[in-house]
């Protein structure tokens, strides 16, 4: 049962944080920002950071990588708001 726990965490992992790149990608070609909310992106890392630091509390891998590999994301798109804003 515990494996299945892990792979279902994994699998909701996977989903949520690919969600993600597709939108880092389309900033990072385009660097059109004028559709991204910065204050929303940060609250938004901060609370992925948190989850992390949750993670890593309770030694849950899948909340690790998901929200390690978001925060990566999160900040991409906070670090291309504020290079490219005009």
């Amino acid at each position: 049962m515990e494996y299945q726990v892990e792979f279902i965490g994994l699998v909701a992992a996977t989903l949520t944080t690919s969600a993600f790149l597709p939108q880092v990608y389309k900033t990072w070609k385009t660097k059109d920002v004028e559709g991204l909310s910065l204050v929303m992106y940060i609250v938004f890392l901060t609370g992925v950071l948190l989850w992390l630091y949750y993670g890593i509390l309770i030694d849950s891998l899948p909340v690790i990588i998901a929200n390690t590999i978001t925060a990566f994301s999160g900040g991409f798109l906070i670090y291309f708001k504020l290079k490219y804003r005009k």
